[in-house]
């Protein structure tokens, strides 16, 4: 049985779940669909073409699937797919997909929280267990793997990606970049170690975490270039899914990797 303010302004055509919650004064369009156990809070609008999975929470301000800022779109049909168990605090944005870009959707994972007043453009595409904090801002087209954490206010330019398990320090330019399971911060946005508090969280072992971090000393550090670093990695270091994915990430990047720190920077294992 859902709880609906008398107050808010549901259209006929949206689909919704049970045990759902719409505070007063929301609005959610036609052709919004939202998944079991939500909770649409107070002010919250929910535009035309998105889909939301179970247990999301939309705080008060907050808009998802308002059209793309993006002098391309036409006023086609695009959309937004948000997955389960994802928080959007208050005031944040999270755009629709366009046309232009050839994908037509702007996603969200599971289990993600994007905090107050973060925006995500259109097209971007942002993993399971992220989190942006407050005042991120996403251009269009930016995608953020798995467990990536992006500092507060921190901004990312078109076409950027962030790789999994990465912490992205806060006030960060995000115009390369950057790989997965690194930390970095400093102005230009550097490589300064590998994200150990977070990896050791989600249960990485530390001989998983020192390989990291000899593949990252040997692609930043050893006087290569990035592409000779990635042959004498993937020569001299047994196959995992660390290190293919590190590889991978690296040999696709349109836009290059950030930069190393000086090695005096670098974050130890102990």
């Amino acid at each position: 049985m859902n709880n609906i303010s008398p107050l808010a302004s549901v259209s006929p055509n949206a689909i919704l779940g049970d045990n759902i919650e719409i505070g007063p004064f929301a609005f959610v369009d036609d052709d919004v669909e939202i998944g079991d156990g939500c909770k649409i809070f107070p002010h919250a609008t929910i535009f035309q073409y998105v889909k939301m999975g179970k247990n999301c929470q939309i705080y008060p301000g907050a808009v998802v699937g308002a059209v793309p800022q993006d002098l391309k779109f036409e006023g086609e049909v695009t959309s937004v797919e948000i997955g389960d168990n994802v928080t959007v605090r208050e005031c944040a944005t999270i755009n629709r997909g366009t046309k232009a870009s050839g994908k037509y959707v702007t996603k969200v994972g599971n289990d993600t929280l994007i905090m107050s007043y973060s925006h995500v453009a259109h097209d971007c595409v942002i993993g399971n267990h992220c989190i942006l904090v407050s005042y991120v801002g996403l251009a269009g087209e930016t995608v953020v793997d798995d467990w990536a954490i992006i500092g507060g206010g921190s901004k990312a330019h078109q076409f950027s990606k962030v790789g999994c398990h990465a912490m992205v320090g806060g006030m960060a330019r995000i115009n390369k970049d950057v790989p997965p399971y690194a930390l970095c911060g400093h102005e230009p946005l550097s490589y300064v170690g590998v994200n150990i508090v977070g990896l050791r969280r989600r249960g990485f072992s530390s001989d998983t975490i020192r390989s990291i971090k000899d593949i990252y000393d040997m692609i930043y550090y050893a006087g290569l270039n990035i592409s000779d670093g990635c042959a004498k990695v993937e020569a001299g270091f047994p196959q995992s899914e660390e290190r293919d994915t590190i590889l991978e990430f690296i040999r696709s990047s349109k836009r290059g990797i950030i930069r190393a720190s000086d090695p005096t920077d670098r974050t130890a294992i102990e």
